[in-house]
């Protein structure tokens, strides 16, 4: 039964994922979810879990203390999330919080760096989503019974500081894991027939991406949005936080002022980051196209290898007689795929202006696995409903997308594979089976690790606590 121990064993070491992902380090999560107006039905029932004693310390893991009322606010906040609270014990509330502070205590003996800037930017993303759910900052203060917005920021920052060791730590740990492909064959081997797992249907698929041409006078109307921007933060009449809020449409940092941090092995496209480190502190660059549109970058801070940066995309206007065009020209792709002047495949390659996927013939990878399969049930609506009454080698009308900023685009799209609902096959299926065993020796070196740090970390249980029965051995026995 290895396929359930392994299972179980992940289930026991983080008592389970959706308390993980629901406490995640006993604040962070109240901070994503959507706040109502009034919670006193979820905090009478976080109350039936409460000890009627006075609140008092009952452990300690390295600096870090936990109180009782700790547990009472990860019930509430479970339940916030409208998760059930009927099956988990103070016991294992206990034990993954004490296994988020160990976490965050031997960050800090590691030296993990996590800079005030990397938690503001994440304290002002949720702030503003907070904001925006429950309608003022006032009320947000007011939920989490602080007698001020300061009050609340200095609580909420330390929160989201001890959240960030916490999770750099984790990474830290599973990174350094890796797996070989002999790790994997034995691994498989050892499932037996009767419990190796069933993938479900499958389907692999293709697109050919026409986008629509902007015209060079939309262009320039946009170059000299940007240049107005940057004259008048130059000359002291608006800030370029401001200025981003309220004009970018760059829907991921727009919220703060177009704030990123980056270093030279961060993700961001080559024409960015180029321009990014040609910069000084305190310049703004002139405006400059990416695939995204056009941008200026301000360079707020330069530590060391790392820049502290705002920016503010603006993307040209797609005028009527351009998705015309473009439809027009997808159209005719289409046209003669379907009549066999050339594959699919072969247009992909030559016709397709999706970078991502033109070299591969227009095949989709799978953003959760980097696989070119996709498992039915998992798949994301809206590419489901444009393929799932394809048929084999048919070739979809012209569809038109349009991603969050607006921008638009026409497709085709073919379904190239299918793959019924199956028994684990190693050859077929070794992508899955690899994550499979790697998430298994994940598990171990985490495991291992705590086995570990518990040894050579202060750390104490108190009162009727110390009757629990841990999964991690923190009693030291």
């Amino acid at each position: 039964m290895l396929i359930k121990t392994i299972l179980m064993k992940s289930l026991n070491n983080k008592i389970n994922l959706t308390v993980l992902l629901l406490l995640f380090s006993s604040g962070i999560a109240i901070a994503q979810e959507i706040i109502k107006e009034s919670v006193s039905d979820t905090i009478k029932k976080a109350n039936s879990y409460q000890k009627q004693k006075i609140d008092g310390v009952i452990a300690k893991v390295g600096d870090y203390i936990i109180l009782d009322s700790d547990i009472d606010k990860s019930y509430l906040e479970i339940s916030s999330q409208g998760g059930s609270i009927k099956d988990i014990t103070r016991c294992q509330i206990l034990g993954k919080i004490m296994e988020d502070k160990l976490y965050a205590h031997q960050a800090v003996q590691d030296s993990v760096k996590v800079t005030d800037g990397e938690v503001k930017s994440m304290m002002e993303e949720r702030l503003n989503y907070m904001v925006e759910q429950i309608g003022s900052m006032d009320k947000v203060v007011s939920y989490y019974k602080k007698n001020s917005e300061e009050e609340f920021r200095t609580y909420f920052f330390d929160i989201l500081k001890e959240q960030k060791l916490t999770s750099e730590m984790q990474k830290k740990i599973v990174e350094a894991v890796e797996i070989t492909p002999e790790e994997v064959r034995s691994f498989f081997k050892k499932i037996p027939t009767a419990d190796l797992p069933v993938f479900g249907a499958e389907m692999e698929v293709a697109q050919i991406v026409v986008t629509p041409k902007v015209s060079d006078a939309e262009k320039q109307k946009v170059i000299d949005k940007l240049n107005e921007f940057k004259k008048e933060v130059q000359e002291g009449g608006s800030s370029f936080a401001t200025k981003a809020v309220l004009y970018s449409q760059d829907p991921g940092s727009r919220a703060t002022g177009g704030y990123y941090k980056m270093n030279r092995k961060t993700q961001f496209v080559k024409e960015f980051k180029e321009v990014a480190f040609s910069l000084q502190e305190g310049e703004i660059s002139a405006p400059f196209e990416t695939d995204f549109g056009y941008h200026i970058i301000y360079v707020e801070k330069i530590k060391g290898q790392d820049i502290e940066l705002r920016h503010i995309l603006l993307i040209p206007a797609v005028t009527p007689a351009d998705l015309k065009e473009a439809k027009e020209k997808i159209t005719l792709i289409r046209k003669r795929i379907v009549d066999k002047e050339i594959t699919f495949d072969k247009a992909a390659k030559t016709m397709s202006d999706e970078k991502e996927t033109r070299t591969n013939g227009g095949a989709l990878i799978n953003p959760k696995t980097q696989d070119t399969r996709f498992e039915l049930t998992k798949m994301d609506p809206a590419l489901y409903s444009q393929v799932s009454n394809l048929k084999d080698n048919e070739i979809s009308l012209p569809l038109m997308d349009e991603d969050q900023s607006g921008k638009k685009k026409f497709k085709i799209i073919t379904v190239t594979n299918r793959i019924d609902s199956h028994t684990a096959d190693y050859a077929k299926d070794y992508i899955k089976i690899k994550d499979l065993a790697l998430k298994e020796k994940q598990i171990k070196a985490i495991g291992k690790w705590f086995d570990d740090k518990i040894k050579d970390t202060y750390i104490k249980v108190n009162g009727e606590y110390r009757d629990c029965t841990f999964t991690n051995n923190w009693l030291k026995k």
